[in-house]
């Protein structure tokens, strides 16, 4: 990853560049509220990829996101997006890495997700990072309707 961007925990004041990052990439995009919600919630975890920035209203940029929800022994990961002009960066992949360790230190057994069946870089990503397929959900996306493939990432 680009070395000018560091993984921390998601902030209030992230939240504009995430629902912009999440609106330019999602047909069905959460809204500011949404994550705002779980960024306080203590069965969550939202990671951001920030860096220093230029611009005089913001004091860093948001160049990716992702975000996880606890139950018991397991986590399902909401969110993983990066900006389409920081992609090809490695930053998708340091966002799950960082999410997979911040599991483990949870006493998190396994991670489950969802994704398009036909995001092939997105599928490359996960498996590169221990995901493996284990079923479909038909009919899981609208917007464009597609079926989503579960996977899973066992930590132990």
């Amino acid at each position: 990853m680009n070395a000018e961007y560091e993984i921390r925990n998601m902030v209030p004041a992230d939240l504009g560049q995430v629902t912009q990052i999440e609106a330019d990439n999602f047909s069905v995009p959460w809204k500011e509220k949404d994550f705002a919600n779980w960024i306080e919630d203590p069965q969550a975890v939202f990671l951001t990829a920030a860096g220093e920035c230029e611009h005089p209203d913001l004091a860093e940029t948001v160049a990716g996101y992702i975000g996880c929800l606890y139950a018991a022994d397991e986590g399902d990961i909401t969110n993983v997006s990066v900006d389409s002009a920081r992609r090809r960066e490695g930053i998708g992949k340091c966002l799950v890495q960082a999410l997979l360790a911040e599991s483990r230190k949870r006493g998190c057994r396994r991670i489950f997700l969802e994704v398009r069946q036909s995001n092939d870089a997105a599928i490359r990503l996960y498996q590169g990072c221990g995901f493996v397929r284990v079923g479909v959900r038909k009919n899981y996306y609208t917007k464009p309707q597609e079926d989503a493939l579960l996977m899973r990432c066992d930590l132990e």
